[in-house]
């Protein structure tokens, strides 16, 4: 009976152990899910590289950081919609100032510009239009604002229509 008592003395793996904390009493982070750290072979091929940036909308814009573009008009014409669409889109090829020569949407029923047309371009796509990604400002420059817009005029370039008056 003494053996059996001096085993449980000089054996650390037969001591009664202490009771263990349960997992709510330590500290919670605010997070739900367990952050976890990437094991070494994860960061060996390559898991920490950073974000590729995003493409942007209007590149010949976003490029030298500006709003609008002063551009001259190449040529004029109609641009075919993708495929659940149907119609014809108004486009002009423009040179901007910085030599860039790009597709923008005429936007707006009618237009009166043509080859040699001094123009301002904005960024915006044509979302039917493929590789159409900026848009002309009507009212601005050469080209001119739409004539019967009563909605949305400052889009347009339209001033507002003069009331009639009684007399």
């Amino acid at each position: 009976m003494a053996s059996f008592f001096k085993n449980l003395v000089f054996r650390p793996s037969l001591r009664p152990s202490l009771p263990l904390r349960s997992p709510t009493t330590t500290l919670r982070s605010f997070s739900t899910t367990p952050s976890q750290s990437a094991t070494l072979n994860q960061v060996l091929r390559g898991c920490r590289k950073p974000q590729k940036a995003r493409h942007s909308v209007s590149p010949a814009l976003s490029a030298i950081h500006a709003a609008h573009l002063k551009g001259v008009c190449v040529k004029v014409g109609i641009t075919k919609p993708k495929k659940p669409n149907s119609g014809e889109r108004k486009t002009a090829r423009v040179r901007l100032s910085t030599g860039k020569v790009i597709t923008a949407y005429i936007p707006g029923e009618g237009h009166n510009i043509q080859q040699h047309s001094v123009v301002l371009v904005r960024g915006g796509r044509a979302q039917d239009c493929p590789g159409v990604r900026y848009r002309l400002v009507r009212g601005a420059l050469d080209l001119g604002g739409v004539g019967s817009r009563v909605s949305s005029r400052s889009k347009f370039g339209t001033k507002k229509p003069k009331k009639a008056s009684v007399s």
